[in-house]
């Protein structure tokens, strides 16, 4: 056999040393391209991601729990507490271990029971004790409620012999801590309540059902951590608490706890405290407001008391409604929704189902909204009306200016005033009668509006109106009561406020445009509310002006700075020829009423008793009454609604006259107090926190 080269021994292994020099070769590069990935990466690690992962370590070893800002204060316009935020002590408890653990259950037990032996034994004895379970309840101890690191709020208004109780054994309850709260309060004197508003809880006021959508929207961008909102936070759910939430809530502040991975705190605790929200001073003079509520209350007794249908009184009047308006600024001395209730009642931001049915028809602002009183029956309360009635004949100063403005007759038109007007198509005629279808006479259109003649207003205004322009008519009709406030809102920005109710469209639709105006023009075709009636008085002293109301006078922080001054506003202006405006005010300031008796001001005013079918067919009359004064340099304009009051200028006058001697005691109509009631000195620093006043409740999750 021939010997082949690869059987030589010396190039065998020649081949076999280059085959294993490249294999290491190829290892070394191998090891070199891992070990360069494995040193960037960790350069990213270190450089790049480091930060980054930190910040995530820590935050899985720190938790932060808010804590809900403290409310700013409530004034009047002189500095008298209306609403206000105190402090109270609670017992909180924070889980330092899991005691849903069989182990730790003897020792929760215990703890539990020397709790409900502190309460017992310190607590106060006039509220219901907590029992065991309630305390179970409370500590949330499987975390269903709260997270680990979260505090429980066991018990709220700790006396201070619990609170001395407590802290002197603090280390025989692990876990457990009293801490300052804030609880909302109003004045005892129930200032306005229902103006000023309450408020509920956040969780609440987000709730699909119930909620407000100015929440549900703050809801969806909750994400700041000194602007977010807490589920047990109380935020303004009516009112001035509403309406001005922003202001008054102020910043979170934030506890910070180190935890374990089971989420148990394990170190101290770092506090970042809560910001105090800003301060409002309203326009609402307090005494003024609570002589008009007493002199609501008064009135009502005094309409029952006297009921007959001789002097026009009738005995249903269950309630009354009055506010009180600045001609030339448009603030708001006075808001009346009478009865009133406490809202102390809903410190917690949560009431039982009993204590709402006992409020639900005063917690409501009849000023602004319609209210029905309460009776035993659904059926029995549709029988009477609420809170927005028809004008009646408080209308009627309006409606002369329609008929002078259009030039259906002038100031000295003569018109035969015969006690009825008849008007339709024969044999189905229609009649308009004035009051007791009494017969004035030979009148003009200031003594039609002196003796409140509803034929004068149906035939030369509501008649010739529809004769002239149809349809156009009523359109013109509903343009004249806007520019007056009536049938829009009033600019108030209170929540919910009503338009009023407009009847003449329909009324023109269903009946006829003839009807419609001719009903229109003595205040039987529409139904507004009391802030509306009184703004309509306003612009009748302005000559035309209509001024936005206004409920707060400055925003201040809590060191007393301005932060911000309500200014006079202007909504809209309406220009009628000055003869229009004496003629109207001739006959304002000649309407009989009752109550001014020595009233040291000449003043301008219309009384009207407004008349409603009801459920059932009844006919009932309200009594309605708007007058301002002085009345050749007009200061203040007030409205009174008495729903099934009678005569307006026997039952709503001297409740107004009581309201402009009070308005006149304590500022002076004529810019000089005549008796004003002693004051405290104004706040310049208004950061509000009386002290520990506890609340005597319990909370539950």
């Amino acid at each position: 056999m021939g010997n082949f080269p690869l059987d030589d021994p010396q190039k065998r292994e020649i081949t076999n040393q280059r085959s294993l020099s490249l294999r290491l070769n190829l290892f070394f590069f191998m090891s070199f391209i891992v070990f360069t990935a494995l040193i960037v990466r960790l350069a990213i690690l270190q450089f790049v991601e480091g930060p980054e992962l930190k910040a995530k370590a820590n935050e899985m070893r720190y938790r932060d729990v808010p804590i809900p800002p403290i409310r700013g204060s409530i004034f009047d316009r002189d500095g008298e507490t209306i609403a206000y935020s105190t402090s109270t002590q609670s017992l909180q408890f924070t889980l330092s271990k899991d005691y849903s653990k069989e182990s730790n259950i003897p020792e929760l037990n215990e703890l539990i029971l020397k709790m409900k032996e502190g309460f017992d034994t310190y607590g106060d004895p006039n509220i219901p004790a907590m029992t065991q379970e309630d305390i179970w309840n409370q500590m949330d101890v499987d975390s269903r409620l709260n997270y680990g690191f979260v505090p429980r709020r066991i018990k709220s208004g700790l006396t201070q012999a619990e609170i001395s109780y407590f802290m002197q054994h603090k280390t025989e309850f692990p876990g457990i801590e009293v801490v300052e709260e804030s609880i909302r309060n109003y004045s005892e004197d129930t200032i306005a309540v229902q103006l000023i508003g309450y408020l509920k809880k956040y969780k609440s006021a987000i709730n699909p059902e119930g909620g407000l959508d100015y929440y549900r929207k703050i809801e969806e961008s909750n994400k700041e951590k000194d602007e977010k909102y807490l589920p047990n936070e109380d935020v303004g759910f009516d009112g001035i608490e509403y309406m001005f939430q922003n202001e008054l809530r102020g910043k979170n502040g934030i506890k910070t706890f180190p935890v374990n991975n089971a989420n148990r705190v394990i170190g101290p605790m770092e506090l970042t405290k809560p910001e105090k929200g800003n301060n409002l001073f309203l326009t609402i003079h307090k005494q003024v407001q609570m002589k008009t509520e007493d002199a609501i209350m008064a009135g009502i007794q005094r309409i029952n008391a006297n009921a007959s249908s001789a002097v026009g009184f009738k005995p249903n009047a269950h309630a009354g409604y009055a506010v009180a308006m600045e001609v030339k600024t448009g603030n708001i001395v006075a808001m009346a929704s009478m009865p009133d209730y406490d809202p102390n009642i809903w410190r917690g931001g949560k009431i039982s189902n009993e204590e709402y049915k006992d409020i639900e028809t005063r917690y409501v602002n009849g000023t602004i909204r319609s209210v029905s009183q309460k009776y035993a029956t659904k059926e029995e309360q549709n029988k009477h009306p609420s809170s927005i009635v028809y004008l009646g004949s408080v209308i009627k100063p309006l409606t002369v200016l329609v008929g002078l403005q259009e030039n259906l007759f002038t100031a000295r038109t003569k018109y035969p005033d015969r006690g009825m007007f008849i008007y339709g198509k024969a044999g189905s005629e229609a009649r308009v009668r004035n009051a007791s279808s009494r017969a004035n006479g030979e009148i003009t259109a200031s003594s039609a509006i002196e003796r409140s003649s509803n034929v004068f207003m149906a035939e030369m205004v509501g008649n010739k109106l529809y004769m002239r322009d149809g349809m156009k008519g009523v359109n013109k009709w509903d343009d004249y009561m806007k520019e007056f406030g009536l049938g829009v809102v009033t600019g108030s920005g209170l929540l919910n406020e009503n338009a009023g109710i407009i009847d003449y469209f329909n009324s023109a639709a269903k009946d006829s445009l003839q009807s419609a105006l001719v009903y229109a023009s003595f205040g039987q075709q529409g139904r507004y509310t009391t802030l509306q009636l009184a703004q309509y008085a306003t612009v009748l002293a302005n000559r035309g002006i209509r001024m936005k109301p206004q409920f707060v006078k400055e925003i201040r922080d809590i060191n007393g700075k301005v932060l911000k001054s309500f200014q006079p506003e202007v909504l809209n202006k309406v220009k009628f020829n000055d003869s229009y405006w004496n003629t109207i005010e001739a006959g304002m300031s000649k309407v009989p009423v009752d109550g001014f008796e020595g009233f040291p001001y000449k003043y301008n005013r219309k009384t009207g008793t407004s008349q409603q079918t009801v459920s059932g067919g009844a006919m009932v009359e309200n009594a309605v009454f708007i007058a301002y004064a002085p009345a050749d340099n007009p200061v203040l304009a007030v409205a009174v609604v008495v729903p099934e009051g009678g005569y307006g200028g026997r039952s709503a006058a001297p409740i107004a006259r009581q309201i402009f001697d009070a308005y006149d005691a304590e500022i002076g109509l004529d810019g000089v107090p005549k008796q004003p009631t002693k004051k405290m000195a104004p706040v310049t620093n208004p950061n509000q926190n009386t002290g520990n006043k506890p609340s005597n409740s319990t909370n539950t999750p």
